[in-house]
């Protein structure tokens, strides 16, 4: 280009063409000093000693040290469920994303000794404990502000997802139902619709091969789940019908309704809410409420009437004895999206879904609106599996078995620190609230500050203009404000 030409043409105001070759260019250097980037991660590290966790995951794990340690295990856990919140997804990318700010938060655990603790220290005995621990964390997580509102459902979600190997060099790594390789974890949420997110409450890592629907699993997960709740939110199967009791209900999808894990619903003092397969006995129902005109307008999540959208319930014309007493059948019927293919089970052009409950009537507002409503919002659990592969659980990193159990736990707790962050520190920013993984580690963890020191001070100074700048400092200060 003749940038000559480009001068004389700005001149005489014939064009608007900049000439970069005259612009002041920015100088680069190696030479700074006193910034450190990611600074937010240390919010999610200081939360989890502050509720706990890195003291609790010590004293989980103090016996299987001889001697003295140099770095407390509880704090290597912390560190390592922070930088996997931030966005590492294996141990070495655990120690670059700690090492970098040993100037700004303290020096770290090296790798070798960061992968003992997943390799070694973190076995099945231990697990149980590492459970506890989270446990203990977030109850004092909701004592300083996470709980949700008392009085209402507690609604866990439960559904399994494939976590993809490429080598059968890690244990438990065998071929799925989806003709890939890897393994197949079930997990487990509680769904905190106020911030759209959900606790990791609960996950037990399967071989490749561990079938859907298998009930002793569903069964596992539901005690774990339980037992991650803090002990007042807990149901109590000897209580009863009092009023006074947590009421927390299950929701799986039709791989989780098994005459089995309903029983042990009832036995936990749970209720359930699982998919049910559309069969004849389904099909000839919808037949009899069709010629009948037993169906209702379905509602949406706003409390609006659902375009194309029936329920009715069936409950009396399929036979469920064989399910707990009080079990309930709905079914919905709604046009399918423009595109979608149509399946043997649809009717007259309608998608037929069903599901049962061993919720009265009369419990949830809308009657079997408002249960069918209830039940769709299942469908939630796949953003939180999503949320969770976003943030370490993409991959299995290590080769042994239990040292991918343990880093599960670690994925788990560090998706439950964000879910904390959010609920304590950004009540006055409801977009970073209800900020997706991708979103909230872009514009709080990855935010960049710089580190000065005075009047025997360190601090923390993040650039006025970063957008999200005041938000962040507001809730820093707010989740140390709420624990004291």
């Amino acid at each position: 280009m003749d940038f000559s030409r480009v001068q004389s043409f700005q001149r005489e105001g014939t064009s608007q063409v900049k000439n970069i070759a005259a612009a002041s260019r920015v100088k680069v250097s190696a030479d700074g000093q006193g910034v450190v980037s990611h600074a937010g991660m240390a919010m999610l590290r200081e939360l989890a000693d502050r509720t706990g966790l890195s003291t609790q995951v010590t004293a989980a794990l103090a016996d299987t040290y001889r001697g003295p340690w140099v770095y407390a295990p509880g704090e290597v856990f912390a560190d390592l469920a922070a930088a996997v919140a931030d966005g590492a997804d294996c141990i070495d990318a655990v120690a670059q994303l700690c090492g970098d700010r040993e100037h700004a938060f303290g020096a770290k655990a090296s790798t070798t000794t960061m992968w003992r603790l997943v390799d070694q220290r973190i076995d099945a005995a231990h697990l149980p404990a590492v459970r506890a621990a989270r446990s203990a964390a977030r109850a004092a997580a909701w004592a300083a502000g996470a709980a949700p509102t008392a009085g209402e459902w507690l609604h866990i979600d439960i559904d399994a997802t494939l976590v993809i190997d490429h080598s059968d060099n890690k244990h438990g790594a065998t071929p799925t139902w989806k003709k890939t390789f890897g393994h197949h974890p079930l997990l487990a949420f509680l769904d905190r619709s106020e911030i759209a997110g959900g606790e990791a409450l609960a996950g037990l890592l399967r071989t490749g091969n561990a079938g859907s629907n298998t009930a002793s699993d569903h069964i596992i997960v539901l005690a774990q789940a339980l037992a991650a709740l803090p002990p007042r939110w807990r149901p109590d199967p000897s209580a009863g019908d009092d009023p006074d009791q947590p009421r927390v209900l299950v929701r799986c999808d039709t791989a989780g309704a098994t005459h089995k894990f309903a029983d042990a619903c009832r036995d936990q003092g749970v209720g359930f809410s699982f998919g049910y397969p559309v069969d004849t006995r389904v099909q000839d129902a919808v037949d009899t409420l069709n010629l009948a005109d037993g169906w209702y307008p379905a509602v949406d999540t706003e409390g609006g009437i659902r375009d194309g959208a029936w329920v009715a319930e069936a409950t009396t014309l399929v036979n469920l004895d064989s399910w707990p007493p009080g079990t309930r059948l709905i079914l919905r019927k709604e046009r399918p999206h423009p595109g979608a293919q149509l399946r043997f089970t649809d009717a007259d052009g309608m998608r037929v879904t069903a599901f049962i409950t061993d919720t009265p009537p009369g419990v949830v507002a809308g009657q079997v609106a408002g249960v069918g409503l209830r039940h769709r919002q299942h469908a939630r659990v796949e953003d939180r599996i999503r949320e969770l592969k976003n943030a370490g659980l993409r991959t299995l990193p290590c080769h042994g078995f239990w040292a991918n159990a343990a880093w599960l736990e670690i994925v788990l707790a560090a998706a439950d620190l964000v879910i904390w962050a959010r609920l304590i520190g950004f009540t006055s920013d409801p977009t970073l609230a209800r900020a997706e993984i991708a979103t909230f580690r872009y514009r709080v963890l990855h935010v960049a500050a710089r580190i000065t020191r005075g009047a025997r001070q360190l601090r923390l100074r993040i650039d006025a203009t970063w957008r999200w700048a005041t938000s962040i400092a507001t809730a820093w200060q707010t989740i140390r404000t709420a624990f004291g």
